[in-house]
This record gives structure tokens, C-alpha cells and sequence, in this order.
């Protein structure tokens, strides 16, 4: 709809309007001359008490319909909806009821008719909400403004019902003032009637007028996003089509042409014509697609190779959607094309560089093996043959050579060391990550005791929390608890005994911008506190980092591989861990993992 059809259906409806105020001007008089000559009757006075009677019955029944329908939104419990279903037949009932109570009188018939209206209004807007609701995600904003607007008409049902009722009473009065006195108080309450119904023309007269300027803004805004949907896809390098099912007639966006290597609308658009630009060996897949997707009322993504009128290779992606009319009886396809050339290419690049990355872990698997079995035998031999000399050639052994002969069992255990630690690092990377749920004050008992005799050596104390059980790779936590205590214990103060403290608490990902990534509500902080040497916090990220050492290895013996396999290990749960030091006051690693 242009702006000059707009104009059009404004001085329609303004023309309308003025009719309308005419002709209920007429039949107004025409009811005031009439009226003038009823006379007094009880079957008036009973017919206006049932008329309010209905009018409350239809409040009532539409506010029980509210009622329902925000239990049902609000709890989801279908029980709710029991009177939402049985209010449509109980307005139906009292609108009958009006409709004969109200035959001989026009003006409460144009007010029944305006408030079967509002009424059905109400309930088409309460059906849009509960479809709203019950598809999810729930789209709150859409729910909100539905229920507004619901809102709105209920106002303007209360507010017809309040006409209707004030007239009624207005009828009962005037029929009780008949019974006693004369027929005085007729014409005033017929002229109150006009006066109510002129108000409610003139509202409905600005309502018209706001409507059409809403209509004018809509259709602006319209255009504005119709050129923003253009601009679309030419960027992002798609095009739409649409296919009436009735007509069997298609139309084509201006940039599949583009795509196309063609100008704009340059061809009629139609299957045969399109698939001249499909590659021979792909058109039967675009053909048997159209055929199957006109018998299965079903679109699936197809994907073939286009060449263009410049003669280039394209490659084309294409998915679609049938939708409806309210009566089922209108059919139309959408479907969007896209050009996915360059994601193709890169596709095959990433297939060439993933054949590259398997032969690369093939080659590594090949490795994990000569360091578990050919690097190790030699080490079991040389370590053997040392315990020999040293039990048999050390008093004869100079002290020159014995020297030698430290560093050379030195280097042995640090290799020796060094090839556990790999293989330790590759089997987290490696393993099968089953999880289990686990208590994991039992993995942290376990850990101690696995470091007992060096805990026993320096005097360590321990203070722990509770920990939880959850959801947990066993064996790899328990690595992890380890890894840490031992870090704790190997960089304790010189004669200061280690007083390594264990706390845990629930916290939100807030304030973790690592956390917040990972989509989960909450997270178990778990701190692994000492008083020992400490570092530089500038440090705190490298020390993670595979074979980084702060230390010189001969003050402090290891492979620097340990706070590496923690990281994977705690990624390896979808957490992250930190780390906090002070220079000679101690440190602190803290990890998250998911509730």
C-alpha cells in the first residue's frame, strides 16, 4: 500500500464517518419520536435488569478467560486454560441473550455490536499470546506487546460495557420515573444516548486518524527495510525467490541475476531458464528437488556448481520454506541462494589441513610410543648397570669419577622424569574423557596419600573445606589435586614448614570473562593456598606454559611440565585456572570447574 492509496482510504473512511454521524443523527430522532409514545411496562423494567445482568456475565466471563490464560503463561499448567476454553461459549450464550433483549432498540444494538467486537478483539489477541507462549524460546518482547494491547481492548471493553450499563441504568430510572410521574425524563435520556454515541464516533474518528498515520509511518519504515534486505544480499551474497504454488509463477530477487553474472530481471524467472546456468551433471539435483519438494510440501538444502554467463565456476547452496495463508489455501516456497564459493574453497583447505593434522598425530602417536618403550628400555638399562658400579666399583672410584658418575645418574632421572611427564601430558590430551560423578574429598585423600612420605619430610599442614561431588574425568582430578600439592611442597621457604590451605566456594560466572563464555550458570572456585616462595605475577600466565621453569632445575628438580598438564586437565572440564603470587609470601591456583 503507497502513500496515495493511503490518502485514498482516508477520505473514504472521513466520508464514512460523516454519513455515519447523519444517519445516527436520523435514527436518533426517529427513536426520540418514537420513545415519546412508549408507554410504561414492567416487562421494560425486567428487560433492562437482565441486560446488565448479561453485561456483567460477559465482564466476567472475559476476565475469567484473562484469568486462565496468565495462569497458563505464567505456570505453564494446561489446567489453567479449563475456563479460558469455556468462557468462548458462555459470551456466546449472553451475546445471544443481548441480541434478543436489545431487538427493538438500535442504539444499544450498535453498542452490542460494537462490544462483540472489542470482545473477539480481546480473545484473538488472548489466542496470540498462548501461541506465543508455548513456542520456545519465548519471544518476551512479542508476549508483552500482545499482552499490552490486550490490555488496551479490555480498557475499551470496560469502557462499552460502561456506556451500555450507564444507559440501561439510564432506561431503569427513566421506566421507574413512568410508573409515577410522566413521560418528562424521556427525550433528556435519549439525547444523553446521542451525546454518548457522538463521543464514542469523535474517538473513533482520532483512533482512524492515528491509525493512518501509524499506516504511513509503517509503510516508510517498509521501504526502508525492503532497501536494507537489497543491500543484503549483495553483501552478503545471497539472493530470495518465491514461488506461488497456485499460479505455478515464480519471481526472482534482483541479485540472484547478479550472482548469475546477468543484469538485474534480464530473464524470465523460471526453473527452466535457471537451470540453464547449473552445471550438467548438477541439474538433475535442482530438477528432483523442485519435484520433491512440490510432493512432500518439504524443502531440503541442495548444494551444485553454477557457471556463470562470464563462465566462471560457482558453487551454490539452497534452502527453502513453504508457507500458508490462515485457510490453508494460498501455498507460496521461499527459498534463500546463497553463494558459498568461498567457504567451499576454504572447506577443501581446511579438509587438505585437517589430512595434515591426522598425519601430524599419527606421527605423534608414533612418538608416545618410542617414548614409552624404546626411549625407556635403554633408561632401564643404563639405570641398571649404574646400581651395579655403584654397589661393586664405588670404593675404588676416584673422586673425580665419582662425581662424574652423580651427574651422570642425575641426568638419567631427570630423563627418566622427563619421559613420564611427556607421557603423562600426552595421555591428557589422548584419554577417553569419561566422566563420572566423584567425591572429590575422596581424590583430594587420595592425592595426600600419594605424597605422604614428602608431606611427612617437610612438616607440611593442611587445612581443607568440604568439597562437592559432581561430574568429573577421576583420575585426571586427581592428577590435578597432586600437580598442585606438589608445587606447594616442592617451593616451600627453607626452614619454614608448608602450611598449604584447600577452600571452595559457588560462584557466578560474573566478573570471569573466561567463564562467561563457556554458557554455564554457576562454577565451583576451588583454592589451593600456600606460604612458600611465591613469583613475580607477571609470571602467572607463562608458568602454565609447556617446559617453562622459573627456577634454575638444579635448586629445584621437575620438567616443567607439571602446571601444564593442570591447565589441560581443568580445560579438558570446560574450567579455567588461575594463578596469584607474592615474592616470599606464597601463592595461590585457583580453578573453576562447573557445577
Amino acid at each position: 500500500m503507497n502513500l496515495r492509496t493511503i490518502i485514498r482510504s482516508s477520505y473514504i473512511l472521513k466520508s464514512i464517518f460523516v454519513i455515519s454521524v447523519f444517519i445516527l443523527i436520523f435514527i436518533s430522532g426517529v427513536s426520540y419520536k418514537h420513545s415519546t409514545a412508549l408507554s410504561e411496562s414492567p416487562e421494560l423494567l425486567n428487560k433492562s435488569y437482565n441486560i446488565q445482568i448479561q453485561l456483567e456475565k460477559l465482564l466476567s466471563n472475559v476476565k475469567d478467560a484473562e484469568t486462565g490464560q496468565r495462569g497458563f503463561i505464567i505456570t505453564g499448567d494446561s489446567a489453567f486454560l479449563h475456563p479460558y476454553y469455556s468462557a468462548h461459549a458462555s459470551v456466546q450464550r449472553s451475546f445471544i441473550v443481548l441480541k434478543h433483549l436489545t431487538a427493538d432498540h438500535q442504539k444499544q444494538q450498535a453498542n452490542l455490536d460494537s462490544l462483540v467486537h472489542l470482545i473477539n478483539l480481546r480473545f484473538n489477541y488472548l489466542d496470540i499470546s498462548l501461541k506465543t507462549a508455548s513456542v520456545l524460546p519465548v519471544n518476551k518482547d512479542q508476549l508483552e506487546k500482545n499482552m499490552y494491547r490486550g490490555e488496551n481492548i479490555m480498557n475499551k471493553i470496560r469502557f462499552q460495557i460502561d456506556i451500555m450499563n450507564e444507559l440501561e441504568t439510564g432506561y431503569f430510572k427513566d421506566h421507574q420515573e413512568k410508573y409515577s410521574h410522566e413521560l418528562y425524563f424521556t427525550p433528556i435520556i435519549t439525547f444523553i444516548i446521542l451525546f454518548f454515541s457522538l463521543v464514542i464516533f469523535i474517538v473513533s474518528f482520532i483512533k482512524i486518524n492515528n491509525d493512518l498515520f501509524v499506516l504511513k509511518k509503517s509503510n516508510e519504515e517498509l521501504l526502508i527495510k525492503t532497501e536494507s534486505i537489497k543491500h543484503a544480499e549483495v553483501i552478503g551474497e545471497f539472493c530470495i525467490t518465491l514461488w506461488d504454488m497456485d499460479s505455478n509463477s515464480i519471481s526472482y530477487s534482483d541479485n540472484l541475476y547478479r550472482l548469475l553474472g546477468c543484469e538485474p530481471q534480464s530473464f524470465e524467472p523460471t526453473i527452466e531458464n535457471f537451470l540453464q546456468f547449473v552445471h550438467p551433471d548438477d541439474r538433475n539435483i535442482v530438477k528432483t528437488g523442485a519435484e520433491k519438494a512440490i510432493q512432500e510440501s518439504k524443502t531440503y538444502a541442495r548444494f551444485y556448481r553454477i557457471i556463470r554467463k562470464d563462465g566462471e565456476l560457482r558453487y551454490f547452496r539452497s534452502i527453502g520454506k513453504f508457507i500458508s495463508d490462515d485457510n490453508n489455501k494460498s501455498k507460496t516456497h521461499i527459498g534463500i541462494i546463497k553463494d558459498i564459493t568461498q567457504m567451499h574453497l576454504i572447506n577443501i583447505k581446511l579438509e587438505e589441513k585437517n589430512r595434515e593434522l591426522e598425519q601430524s598425530i599419527s606421527e605423534l602417536e608414533s612418538f608416545n610410543r618410542v617414548a614409552s618403550h624404546d626411549l625407556q628400555e635403554p633408561l632401564r638399562k643404563i639405570q641398571t648397570f649404574i646400581s651395579r658400579i655403584s654397589e661393586k666399583e664405588s670404593l675404588t672410584m676416584s673422586e673425580a669419577g665419582m662425581e662424574y658418575f652423580e651427574k651422570i645418574l642425575t641426568s638419567v632421572n631427570q630423563m627418566r622424569t622427563l619421559i613420564d611427564d611427556l607421557l603423562l601430558f600426552s595421555r591428557t590430551y589422548k584419554a577417553e574423557k569419561v566422566f563420572e560423578t566423584t567425591d572429590l574429598n575422596l581424590l583430594l585423600e587420595n592425592a595426600l596419600q600419594e605424597l605422604s612420605q614428602e608431606i611427612e619430610e617437610k612438616n607440611a599442614a593442611f587445612t581443607t573445606v568440604q568439597l562437592p561431588v559432581i561430574n568429573v574425568i577421576p583420575f585426571q582430578i586427581l592428577q590435578l589435586f597432586t600437580n598442585l600439592i606438589s608445587n606447594s611442597l616442592k617451593y616451600c621457604k627453607p626452614g619454614i614448614a608448608p602450611v598449604i590451605r584447600i577452600d571452595c566456594e559457588i560462584v557466578m560466572p560474573n566478573g570471569y570473562p573466561a567463564l562467561e563464555m563457556n554458557n554455564q550458570t554457576r562454577y565451583y572456585k576451588i583454592s589451593i593456598t600456600d606460604n612458600g616462595l611465591g613469583f613475580e605475577q607477571k609470571y602467572a600466565e607463562s608458568i602454565f606454559l609447556l617446559f617453562h621453569r622459573l627456577h634454575n632445575k638444579t635448586e629445584y628438580p621437575g620438567s616443567g611440565i607439571g602446571l601444564s598438564i593442570c591447565k589441560k586437565i581443568v580445560e579438558n572440564h570446560n574450567g579455567f585456572i588461575t594463578a596469584e603470587g607474592k615474592p616470599d609470601i606464597g601463592s595461590v591456583f585457583t580453578f573453576f570447574l562447573p557445577e
